[in-house]
């Protein structure tokens, strides 16, 4: 009787708690012979996000560009799409490791402290070392646990908060979500970690994806553009579609899911005034290294081929300009130009 109050409780929470920048979805695919595909979408309020796909070696420098920086080297090249030119917000790497930066209201990263000193890492640059310095999903939980430096917050540079939790799956399939909540990291991690979107936090997302499923997907399915309602949406239709090892299959059933998660373009809903129109979709084939991006401003879905790629130390890190570019589609894995490296956006503090 009590979880069924709980449950209750969390959804009337949900329908009345307004979805102020409420954005993003992202959801792993489970194939046949071993296709792994996960797909996301980026849901924002402006209509711009000064959004590139980046190429980048092993052995690259980075810097967190923070007060006290964090330093890494590249272990793996990646490809990944960056926002503001100063931020990674999406991407995979050579070794089919995913990661997906989402909103979350409720985060909380941990405070500066006399007693603390560690780097710090701003979350503009979280995907972008996770990429670069791990393999597989276990590999990045055992090192993100171990908070070798203190995790920050920005501004964008819209005004907006930059409160994230940050998604990451491999090419095997197994998934961990990672928030930062009262400052303090909170990890989910296994392959039934699937879905993710944004408020409420993700261990009170659990139950209200249960309650639906047992009312079943095929019975009913929460329609709106609400967090709560696209992890229901997603949940069942992320099993539920065609499991398939044809890749081309798999990764346009992917697409498919992900635009029924999706908020169409110029939506307004009544007391809700920011939200989120959908601005691109992504879509990882990890099994076969190909990673897709579709604009919603386009029509057309376009890609590159990491097997194809020059990833090789001491090579040069490249931009396919898509700002200012809607038209660019189709394989362009041979598109990518060099270019200078930007710095993360600093933290607000």
């Amino acid at each position: 009787m009590k979880s069924h109050i709980a449950i209750a409780s969390l959804l009337s929470a949900s329908l009345l708690t307004p979805a102020i920048s409420d954005a993003c979805s992202r959801a792993v695919y489970f194939g046949e012979e071993g296709q792994t595909v996960t797909g996301r979408t980026m849901d924002w309020f402006v209509s711009d996000m000064d959004t590139n796909l980046w190429l980048y070696p092993r052995g690259l420098e980075r810097s967190s560009n923070t007060g006290t920086p964090f330093n890494w080297k590249s272990k793996y090249g990646s490809v990944v799409t960056t926002i503001y030119e100063g931020a990674a917000a999406d991407g995979m790497n050579e070794k089919g490791l995913v990661a997906n930066l989402l909103y979350l209201a409720e985060s909380k990263f941990p405070a500066a402290t006399a007693g603390d000193q560690r780097p710090t890492l701003s979350i503009a640059a979280w995907v972008q070392y996770v990429l670069d310095s791990y393999a597989t999903t276990a590999e990045a939980v055992e090192g993100l646990r171990k908070e070798e430096f203190r995790m920050v917050s920005i501004l964008a540079p819209t005004g907006e908060p930059g409160t994230v939790h940050l998604s990451i799956s491999d090419a095997a399939g197994d998934s961990a979500i990672f928030e930062y909540l009262d400052g303090k990291l909170t990890i989910h991690h296994g392959k039934q970690y699937q879905v993710m979107t944004n408020s409420p936090v993700f261990s009170e997302q659990l139950p209200l994806a249960a309650y639906w499923k047992a009312i079943g997907g095929s019975t009913m399915l929460p329609g709106t553009n609400r967090a709560t309602d696209r992890f229901a949406r997603l949940s069942y239709y992320i099993n539920e579609a065609t499991q398939t090892a044809d890749p081309r299959r798999a990764v346009a059933t992917v697409f498919s899911i992900m635009r029924n998660a999706s908020v169409p373009i110029g939506i307004k809903i009544p007391g809700q005034p920011n939200i989120a129109d959908t601005l691109w979709l992504t879509v990882s084939d990890q099994k076969n290294k190909v990673y897709y991006y579709q604009d919603t401003n386009s029509p057309s879905v376009l890609w590159a081929k990491l097997g194809q790629l020059d990833f090789s130390e001491g090579s040069e890190p490249r931009k396919l300009q898509l700002d200012g570019n809607p038209d660019v589609s189709g394989d362009q894995t041979k598109n990518f130009k060099p270019a200078p490296l930007f710095q993360f956006l600093a933290p607000k503090d």
